[in-house]
């Protein structure tokens, strides 16, 4: 009887046995370059930053390998820093460039506090290693502001001291294990040190060169020595790393690089190995390891040709434990320093062992991976992911293997969906790139639209861009589409109002006039020169080529918002599918002059829209509302509801060699694969028989 009432379209219990569409991949972001602390650690997970999601990976000891664990999407605006809870490996916290504090539970995957106004955008925060459940932020110069988020106590205080600060605060950092004790790097090169029974120290240890003057020499990286209560490790970007005593206000020890080019972007240290740190450089991807005892680096590798942004480093993972070499025991030091055992001198000859531990490297151009030191090799490394939100998605006409993705990050990629890799990315620097569109055939060519620069044609396999179209000036152009019928020619539609249709090579054939912007426009599948647009006055056009005439042949009222996206059927001939912020989706009969269906559903405004490709009535749409609908467009069911993704949907794609594979991109950074196949199944009986299943199999007794 139970499968019976999975064929029921009207029985209740269908909602129940939903949500057959099921994720078979994810294409995840890389890491953002904005911001400085955008990646953390604790135990045996780490978390990275794009522009408005947190990624978080966590070891799977099954398989001894680390698998993406969550992604958390609440922020709408820049995330500027992350901190772990150094008490519950659940749990930590983020900010964000709308003065927003948000306390996350991985396990939950959801957000448990929320504080809104932190009076300026925090660059940095850090639990309070002395209270459980209080969050130390601060912006710019200050004051260091206490968010107690539960208790008797919870509310934001000041703290005594940390304010009216003389410079920039770069970054900030608790000690461990003194109580209350806290350093702050500054813009000016300098460190404020402050603990509870001690006078403070502001503006203190800047190096020697900057001494006297008004040079700038950000700190880039402050460490606290994990054996010691004083000292600190720090860098700045252009005077190099010192091991610093906090106390005495004194350089214990300034190391030495192989070229004096060389700046430090981050520095770890390595738990496994008591005085053994490692550092990122800036400009180029080169890993460095150093012991306390040396002035010069043990080893340096060139893992990636840019440079780095942040590193830290886990222990370990436990079935790896018997493979370490063997570390002094504890009590051979106090300290990182003079008492750590000394490194072996190292002749040409012989590779110095590197300790067991695993580096999470984020990079300047988002790359982001994991990296065994001990083995010496990549765990994984996910390069050229974007760091943006991503606004259009795009299977390559003659490949299902090639996937176009288009980003706010000002770049297109191309990935190749086996592998999850990114294979081709576009130059860049683009301003936003909302919309792509592939040449028809085995072109090589992708068309790109964007916020500032107009459009332009990318050939993918030579690397540059070959055309540019500037009929919008500094518009934004908010849809480009080739036709696919007539390589020829290239549409776009933009915030100035127009559409215009011209040929590859520049010359303009026509210029559509609408009353607003213009967001959205389609070919027809079936008819080279009809093409359908979305326009913020709430209407939909349909335009044909082969007369002079500029006025529509058709405008389609119904909406009552502004619609962005228009889709013809790729099998139903006259019909097409609009998409609009009033959070509907309606069907329109060319033929009939008529609104045949309205699919509500959505709460938000829809934006990605997809006919699919086999199955003439499914419709699959995605929503503000971060969710992707599955619809039988006959009747307006909705067949399944996908919830999957943490942010706003914005493009939604299949390959006609492979219609029940769909691609999707949103805001939280990602793009996902979709196999549709336990959806369709049933649906597929239905259509080929177009009989409705009660009809095939009788009277049921019910």
């Amino acid at each position: 009887m139970d499968i019976l009432k999975w064929f029921t379209k009207n029985d209740t219990d269908v909602k129940i046995k939903m949500s057959q569409v099921k994720q078979v991949g994810l294409l995840a972001a890389g890491c953002q370059p904005w911001n400085k602390d955008v990646c953390a650690a604790s135990g045996d997970r780490f978390a990275y930053c794009a522009t408005l999601a947190i990624y978080v990976y966590q070891l799977d000891h099954r398989y001894n390998e680390f698998k993406l664990r969550a992604i958390m999407s609440e922020h709408k605006k820049t995330i500027t820093a992350i901190s772990w809870s150094p008490h519950n490996p659940e749990v930590f916290a983020s900010a964000s460039a709308d003065n927003l504090l948000i306390i996350w539970n991985v396990a939950e995957q959801k957000a448990v506090a929320r504080l809104d106004n932190t009076k300026g955008i925090p660059a940095s925060l850090s639990w309070c290693w002395n209270a459980g459940d209080a969050v130390a932020f601060v912006s710019h110069r200050g004051p260091l502001y206490i968010w107690t988020i539960s208790g008797p106590d919870s509310g934001v205080a000041v703290h005594k001291e940390a304010h009216s600060f003389l410079s920039d605060i770069c970054l900030f950092r608790w000690h461990p294990l003194k109580r209350g004790k806290v350093v702050f790097g500054h813009t000016d090169g300098s460190l404020s040190v402050f603990q509870p029974g001690s006078k403070n120290q502001k503006h203190v240890l800047r190096p020697e060169s900057l001494e006297g003057t008004d040079e700038e020499d950000p700190v880039t990286a402050l460490e606290w020595d994990p054996l010691s209560t004083d000292y600190l490790l720090v860098a700045n970007l252009h005077n190099g790393i010192r091991l610093v005593d906090s106390e005495s206000l004194s350089c214990i020890t300034t190391f030495s690089f192989p070229s004096s080019a060389a700046s430090v972007q981050c520095l770890a240290w390595v738990p496994s190995a008591p005085g053994m740190f490692i550092t990122g450089d800036s400009q180029v991807g080169v890993l460095r390891v150093w012991n306390v005892s040396r002035t010069t680096p043990l080893d340096n590798f060139k893992l990636k040709k840019t440079g780095f942004h942040a590193l830290h480093v886990l222990n370990s993972p436990p079935a790896k434990k018997a493979l370490m070499s063997i570390s002094p025991t504890k009590n051979h030091h106090t300290s990182s320093t003079s008492e750590a055992v000394p490194p072996p001198t190292l002749s040409q000859n012989r590779a110095f062992s590197l300790p067991p531990g695993h580096a999470v490297c984020c990079f300047m151009d988002g790359g982001v991976g994991l990296y065994d030191m001990g083995a010496k090799k990549w765990d994984f490394l996910r390069d050229l992911g974007h760091v943006e939100t991503i606004f259009d998605c795009k299977f390559k006409p003659d490949d299902p293997n090639l996937l176009a993705t288009a980003s706010f990050d000002g770049t297109i990629k191309v990935w190749d969906i086996n592998t999850l890799t990114a294979v081709y990315t576009s130059p860049g620097n683009e301003g936003v790139v909302y919309s792509l569109s592939w040449a028809p055939g085995d072109l090589n060519c992708i068309a790109g639209a964007t916020s500032r620069n107009g459009g332009f044609i990318w050939d993918v396999k030579k690397g540059k861009m070959i055309t540019r179209f500037n009929e919008h000036g500094k518009n934004g152009i908010f849809c480009i589409a080739w036709s696919h019928k007539d390589s020829k020619r290239i549409a776009t539609c933009s915030g100035d109002g127009f559409c215009i249709i011209r040929t590859i090579d520049g010359k303009v054939l026509h210029k559509y006039k609408h009353p607003a912007a213009v967001f959205g426009c389609d070919w027809s599948q079936n008819n080279k020169d009809m093409i359908a647009t979305g326009c913020e006055d709430k209407n939909v056009r349909v335009y044909y080529l082969a007369t002079s005439s500029d006025q529509p042949l058709k405008v389609f009222t119904g909406h009552t918002a502004k619609v962005f996206h228009v889709r013809w059927s790729p099998l139903r001939e006259g019909i097409l599918c609009s998409g609009s912020d009033d959070g509907t989706v309606r069907i329109w009969d060319y033929t009939q002059d008529a609104c045949i269906n309205v699919l509500s559903g959505h709460t938000a405004p829809v934006r990605g829209l997809m006919w699919n490709t086999e199955v003439p009535y499914l419709l699959t749409s995605g929503s503000w509302d971060y969710t992707i609908r599955v619809w039988d467009t006959r009747d307006g069911t909705c067949l399944d509801t996908v919830y999957d993704h943490g942010a706003d949907v914005y493009g939604l794609t299949c390959h006609p060699s492979r219609p029940f594979t769909m691609a999707s991109c949103s805001r939280d950074s990602t793009v996902r694969l979709w196999s549709l196949t336990p959806l369709i199944a049933p649906l597929l009986i239905n259509i080929l028989v177009d009989r409705s299943w009660d009809d095939i199999i009788g009277n049921t007794g019910e």
